[in-house]
């Protein structure tokens, strides 16, 4: 039968966890025969991730595709379960995060009579909860005063997004044909690329439906995870290629027609520009803050009023702050949206 949702989930090494994530969607989906789980082995070799892969697609043969890759990051992971789905709707999930029932029933039904009404909803935006183990706290982040609730839209009838509301990768679910049209341009052997994944398609969908449910849950607090800080700062050669990427994918004042969601755009990317500024502070690789001025000299030099909204507007510049006292006063403010965000 016609999938109507696949769910890509990545894996490297995932054997110790996947096992819940892939078990928060068979149960929450009622393991109905329309929904896929598409599981990608990224070339693992600590743990036996494809070969537990298997036994799940050898239990639910209609459900589960187990699938092996050689070693290629997040993003060559992504894209491959992008290759091997058959929804009509596509879903990444980490290994080793999970979905909640109820919420994945309710997208669910709503995916359903889209496509039972022939009515075309190119993205679907839900809730997510960053799911802290430390010590059991959760933080929602939801889309309440800028999105309408349950509604067809365009994006001329989004509002205003806060700091904390930006769209990532746990509250999308494209239609699988928007990504293929088009394409993902994902690096291979890095980190952070769900930011191109939440960014590089959003002038495609044409059509959006905000569903107001607590669907994505994000694992904080494995040592080694991407978004811990000291790894991120050892990695902020990787958020500089990401950055570039989506520098480079949209001249935005020429590109992207809806006034409001070029507004966004250049909210979001005004973000990673600042991402990039204060972890290049945090570094001490000598040559951080010599390709973080590369990287703003680039932006300048490939769209003035870009980088003019980035560098000059009230982000920039709190987070360029010049000398030693600049440096202290924007990781003082980076600080304090850290423990009220708590997003790493």
């Amino acid at each position: 039968m016609q999938k109507t949702l696949t769910f890509g989930i990545p894996c490297y090494n995932s054997s110790e966890y996947m096992d819940h994530c892939i078990s928060s969607i068979l149960e929450g989906s009622d393991y109905a025969d329309d929904v896929q789980i598409v599981v990608v082995d990224d070339g693992s070799t600590k743990d036996d991730t494809y070969e537990k892969a298997q036994e799940w697609e050898k239990r639910y043969p209609n459900i589960v595709k187990a699938v092996h890759q050689e070693n290629g990051g997040h993003g060559m992971a992504v894209l491959k379960g992008l290759e091997n789905a058959d929804g009509t709707y596509f879903k990444v999930v980490d290994s080793d995060d999970w979905v909640d029932g109820d919420a994945l029933k309710d997208l669910l039904a709503t995916l359903r009579r889209f496509i039972s009404f022939d009515t075309r909803v190119d993205l679907v935006i839900s809730n997510y909860v960053y799911e802290h183990v430390e010590d059991g706290k959760q933080n929602v982040v939801d889309y309440g005063f800028a999105l309408p609730k349950g509604k067809i839209m365009t994006w001329d009838k989004i509002g205003h997004f806060n700091m904390s509301q930006n769209l990532l990768m746990h509250a999308l679910c494209y239609r699988t044909d928007v990504l293929r049209d088009g394409g993902v341009p994902m690096p291979a052997h890095t980190f952070y690329v769900d930011n191109i994944y939440a960014y590089v398609p959003l002038p495609r969908c044409k059509t959006l439906y905000y569903l107001d449910v607590d669907l994505y849950r994000y694992f904080i607090g494995r040592e080694d995870q991407s978004v811990n800080e000291s790894v991120m700062v050892g990695r902020i050669d990787q958020q500089l290629r990401i950055t570039r990427i989506m520098m480079h994918a949209y001249h935005l004042y020429d590109d992207v027609e809806s006034p409001r969601l070029r507004s966004y755009m250049i909210g979001y990317f005004t973000l990673m520009m600042a991402v990039c500024s204060i972890f290049s502070k945090l570094s001490d690789k000598p040559d951080a803050i010599d390709n973080l001025n590369e990287l703003w000299e680039e932006l300048r030099q490939f769209d003035s009023r870009m980088y003019r909204r980035a560098r000059k507007g009230i982000v920039g510049l709190a987070t360029n702050l010049p000398g030693a006292a600049g440096t202290q006063v924007t990781l003082f403010f980076y600080r304090a949206a850290q423990k009220l965000v708590k997003f790493n």
